[in-house]
């Protein structure tokens, strides 16, 4: 097989673990085709690892996703909410008991 030049283990940002796939770089296009013919399909520690190509992903529709119209359209004729809270613009206090 050829020289591995590079290999980026992703981790989740919540549990500092490995997200379970990663990146290997090797030198020369011939060393990529012989190790995902030689390491696909093949088991480890009782999984099947899958071995492909990277591919460059897929384009995001623009908005942020969060609803399918995109994002809300600005109304400049009303006047802005007012804040939450009480009435006078004053703070509950608590009470204790």
């Amino acid at each position: 097989m050829g020289q591995v030049t590079e290999v980026f283990l992703p981790v989740d940002r919540a549990t500092e673990k490995p997200r379970g796939f990663a990146f290997v770089e090797f030198g020369d296009a011939a060393a990529v085709a012989t190790a995902i013919e030689k390491f696909d399909g093949t088991e480890l520690n009782g999984r099947n690892l899958r071995v492909s190509e990277a591919r460059d992903r897929a384009p995001r529709p623009p908005g942020g996703g969060f609803m399918e119209d995109g994002p809300p359209a600005m109304d400049f004729g009303r006047r802005p909410a007012k804040p939450k809270g009480s009435r006078r613009g004053l703070r509950g206090r608590k009470r204790g008991f």
